[in-house]
């Protein structure tokens, strides 16, 4: 188990430059970069990573229907599955439409506020494709859910809200906790830590063997500030995490074999990053909830591209002003508002990514996705 040993001081003061360096389009752009190729090389030069502006018809579905829909996946066969506070998870149509998916409440999951708040937060598609982890950042749970019938069942119920899980190719889950919020306390804890910084954020592994999920999950990595996003890279044997609060996204060697992992590094620094996705041509797309935006980083290289980007002058200020209360240890949750976030459709927290090109969604706290055609 490795501990995360910084603090949220020099973290907040760092904010500040980000939000301001991100807002001007310091970030390496590569959009205009021509592709080079050697005499001797035949095969086609990979195409250039997309960058989007934002117009009001990309706002999907149009009537802003959607509950809270914070990630998404996209099904081998094209639906479109995003996380609903209401009902766990609904299926959007291509016109926008959109039907509850699958039977969660039979697995658990309740939202009767004020009583009870669901949150399902991190949507996430097993190897193979034949289910998808459905992690709940105010209730503590996972649930796994097939693809085809729709059937749910809950496989852990963590002490702590769970952000993010994932599933790797031996059975195994990994998932992060943003902070110490049990279900009693639920979605007003989790605020707490973001308006107050703790590190209390964690990633946690739950081991599977002999056909059966283990009883208790082990703490890979702890005191992070507001564990997010995690994925996996099975191919090059790296697990990426994002750490919100402590602007970093931190990679990891990871040995699937005996869930061990070694040889940490800050692979991007100096942005906020939440959910996390890999594509299969070697980019990590990261969601920026501070910064109305995404980026995508090449996994080798390390270079980066900001794809999209929506922030006035005046939401700058208001990330100005984020950092500069954190810094002093100042509340800050009234910031977080529509104006913060406006026109979008609310806050953005994940990236979901279509098969052979299709378009990329931006997910978030809010009442619909935002749909990049590609």
């Amino acid at each position: 188990m490795e501990r995360n040993r910084s603090t949220w001081h020099g973290v907040t003061m760092t904010l500040l430059i980000v939000c301001v360096s991100v807002a001007a389009g310091c970030t390496e752009d590569t959009t205009d970069r021509e592709p080079v190729a050697s005499a001797d090389q035949e095969a086609e030069a990979p195409e250039p990573l997309p960058q989007w502006t934002y117009e009001s018809s990309m706002v999907f579905p149009g009537d802003g229907s959607l509950v809270r829909p914070e990630d998404g996946v996209v099904l081998p066969d094209g639906r479109l599955i995003v996380g609903d506070q209401v009902h766990g998870l609904r299926q959007v149509e291509p016109d926008g439409s959109s039907v509850p998916f699958g039977d969660m409440a039979a697995a658990g999951y309740v939202h009767n506020p004020p009583e009870t708040s669901g949150g399902p937060n991190g949507v996430s598609l097993e190897p193979g494709g034949t289910h998808l982890l459905v992690a709940d950042i105010f209730q503590g749970r996972i649930y796994r859910v097939d693809a085809g019938t729709g059937t749910a069942e809950l496989v852990y119920q963590h002490r702590y809200g769970v952000n993010t899980a994932v599933r790797d190719s031996r059975g195994a889950i990994w998932f992060t906790q943003s902070a110490h919020n049990t279900p009693e306390e639920g979605e007003a804890r989790m605020w707490a830590n973001v308006d107050l910084p703790a590190p209390e954020g964690a990633l946690l592994r739950l081991g599977f063997q002999d056909g059966e999920f283990a009883a208790e999950a082990e703490v890979m990595v702890d005191s992070l500030y507001f564990g997010n996003g995690v994925v996996i890279d099975e191919v090059s044997g790296h697990l990426y995490v994002a750490e919100t609060l402590g602007l970093r996204v931190l990679r990891y060697r990871v040995d699937l074999e005996t869930g061990q992992l070694s040889d940490r590094s800050v692979f991007v620094d100096g942005v906020e990053p939440d959910n996390l996705e890999l594509d299969g041509e070697g980019h990590l797309w990261v969601a920026l909830p501070l910064s109305n935006g995404l980026l995508v980083v090449d996994t080798e290289t390390g270079e980066r591209h900001m794809a999209f980007r929506s922030q006035t002058p005046a939401q700058q200020a208001l990330a100005e002003e984020f950092a500069r209360r954190g810094a002093s240890g100042e509340s800050r949750m009234e910031l977080f508002a529509p104006a913060w976030w406006a026109p979008l459709p609310g806050l953005v927290t994940g990236v979901i990514l279509s098969p052979d090109g299709g378009p990329v969604y931006l997910s978030g706290i809010g009442n619909a996705l935002v749909r990049l055609p590609r």
